[in-house]
């Protein structure tokens, strides 16, 4: 085992490390939808701060607080998608075009891409039709309807869908996807 060297620093020394130059945030990069699934991000986070602190502080839980938490999260999950679809950011493997040649895997990446469209209009579909049979329900423990969640999701499936074309249209004109060349999707505002 070697021996640690531990050099003296004075106070001085150690204040002025917290005077780095930082850079300027950039918020360019964030979309209205992510802005949205911020905001019913802290809203899911105060209620279950408000459920922890009335069940363990005052002994006397609110029943709400937990199905407006588990609504928020799907909301959060659905929304948050949109943005993962953005930036190409879901899980995807490509190995594969590691070993296929060029041509081969500009069209399998294509054909990635318009299967993702497709998935998400089926699904935008399919949700449009689950919340016209459901459009009446109620939440159990508050008097809310039930559609406003499943209209969000809904949402969240059309604007993944309207993303995903963005995507795929970026593709086409740059002449390369994530799929391709995952190293030139490093940055977050692809």
């Amino acid at each position: 085992m070697t021996q640690e060297v531990h050099t003296q620093v004075t106070a001085e020394e150690l204040a002025h490390a917290f005077e780095e130059e930082t850079a300027p945030v950039d918020l360019s990069r964030y979309a209205v939808e992510d802005w949205v699934t911020l905001a019913v991000f802290w809203g899911m986070s105060f209620c279950v701060f408000l459920q922890f602190f009335t069940r363990y502080v005052m002994n006397n839980s609110f029943a709400w607080t937990e199905e407006i938490a588990i609504n928020c999260l799907v909301v959060v999950v659905f929304l948050g998608s949109v943005m993962c679809t953005r930036t190409t950011r879901h899980i995807h493997v490509d190995v594969l075009y590691h070993y296929l040649p060029a041509g081969v895997g500009r069209y399998l990446a294509l054909a990635v891409n318009l299967i993702t469209i497709c998935f998400f209009a089926y699904m935008s579909w399919l949700l449009w039709r689950y919340v016209g049979i459901v459009h009446r329900e109620r939440m159990v423990t508050i008097n809310l309807p039930r559609n406003v969640v499943f209209y969000a999701v809904f949402a969240g499936f059309v604007l993944m869908m309207l993303r995903a074309i963005q995507v795929f249209i970026g593709n086409i004109r740059r002449g390369y996807s994530a799929l391709e060349r995952p190293a030139a999707f490093d940055g977050l505002g692809e």
